[in-house]
């Protein structure tokens, strides 16, 4: 990547050199340590600061005020709009100045005042892909894993060590608990708040937060076949409602049913669920921590 000339002081009357075709796109009340790399086609706004060890990608866009520290790492057209903070090192006490970064991919956007931490010992790095949606006031905590195509609406609260798998969606001021993992293609009612892992395929929602059925809408809208979502359909019924518990009910996906992709990837995911998987929702799994 290119390093592109850069604005390095403001002068005491306020006026600025004119600038060379490297510099047009930044505005001069913008402050960039000698060390970064940006791309000569990104376009900076007023008051935004860009610390050192930071690369910026090939027709960014960087909003006013928007602070990025030491250890990013950003994609080629991105959008971060003001306010944003990325890469802060992380709100842990067992932080000790380690080094570690803050990837984000292609095209993804970042809304007003999110704020994404730097990694820890544990990941060394917090990433979110490409093409994601992370909108107004959201958090990503330390060593948090986002795939490809993630939406994650305002307000929503992501605690440290969560893995959100590609194209699941947040609903707004959603709360996640660290370690918490969301499967791929997942849709997360608003105001969810949530302690267990969340299987791919489905919706979740209510309070506590349940299996609400298959996310049959988003599925259809991504391509699957209407023969590939009753498939996924047919095993959920078996986690869900046949009445069988979690090892039951993967037995009997094992051998019942043919091996597929969608099969082979819920189950691993589940036997691999550290916290558990949610429930299906009914007075047996009311937690008595939650007001009903």
């Amino acid at each position: 990547m290119k390093q592109p000339a850069i604005i390095k002081e403001i002068l005491p009357s306020g006026q600025q050199a004119s600038p060379s075709t490297d510099e047009r796109m930044i505005h001069p009340h913008t402050y960039i340590h000698p060390n970064a790399r940006v791309a000569t086609n990104v376009k900076i706004d007023p008051f935004s600061v860009i610390h050192q060890d930071v690369e910026v990608g090939e027709g960014t866009w960087i909003g006013s005020n928007v602070t990025i520290m030491e250890g990013a790492r950003i994609g080629k057209n991105c959008r971060i709009f003001p306010g944003a903070v990325i890469a802060a090192i992380p709100q842990d006490l067992k932080f000790q100045g380690e080094y570690s970064n803050v990837f984000i991919g292609d095209n993804t956007t970042i809304r007003e005042f999110v704020t994404v931490n730097r990694g820890t010992k544990d990941r060394e790095k917090t990433s979110i892909g490409s093409n994601c949606l992370i909108q107004a006031y959201c958090h990503l905590a330390h060593d948090c894993i986002v795939g490809d195509y993630c939406v994650m609406s305002n307000n929503t609260q992501v605690a440290g060590h969560v893995i959100i798998e590609d194209y699941a969606i947040l609903g707004g001021m959603c709360a996640i608990h660290q370690f918490v993992r969301i499967g791929k293609h997942s849709f997360l009612q608003g105001g969810s708040l949530v302690g267990k892992d969340i299987p791919p395929y489905i919706k979740a929602g209510r309070l506590p937060l349940s299996y609400c059925g298959v996310n049959s809408v988003g599925l259809k809208r991504r391509g699957f076949s209407i023969d590939k979502i009753n498939h996924i359909l047919d095993i959920y019924r078996i986690i869900y409602n046949k009445g069988l518990n979690t090892s039951q009910a993967l037995e009997f996906l094992e051998e019942e049913f043919s091996a597929t992709d969608e099969r082979d990837e819920i189950v691993t995911f589940i036997r691999e669920s550290g916290r558990g998987i949610i429930k299906r929702f009914g007075k047996g799994n009311i937690d008595e921590d939650y007001p009903v």
